[in-house]
């Protein structure tokens, strides 16, 4: 009987030895960020129009900011998008 490799390991695990941690890990982040800041948006009525011109950018970019598949994002744009819905970003490091 053959056995799995995989047993008894956690999905972090797995997915560092496939060589995709970090971006697994980028586009859980991103999908966090996406939904807080529709979150943030609806709660102040704000349309993605309304939203990229409180950024000072393009709808174009704002929708790459709210794409949760998307994991790039520079932290000025994230910034700006905070202060657009009365938010400010706080990041910190955790210990793996």
């Amino acid at each position: 009987m053959k056995r799995n490799p995989h047993v008894g390991s956690d999905f972090d695990d797995f997915l560092k030895q496939e060589s995709i941690f970090d971006e697994a890990e980028a586009i859980a982040v991103k999908r966090v960020v996406a939904s807080q800041l529709e979150r943030g948006m609806k709660q102040a009525g704000l349309t993605k129009s309304a939203m990229a011109k409180r950024m000072g950018t393009t709808r174009a970019q704002l929708d790459r900011l709210l794409n949760p598949e998307n994991p790039s994002a520079t932290l000025t744009t994230v910034v700006k998008a905070a202060g657009a819905i009365g938010r400010r970003v706080r990041i910190s490091f955790e210990r793996a």
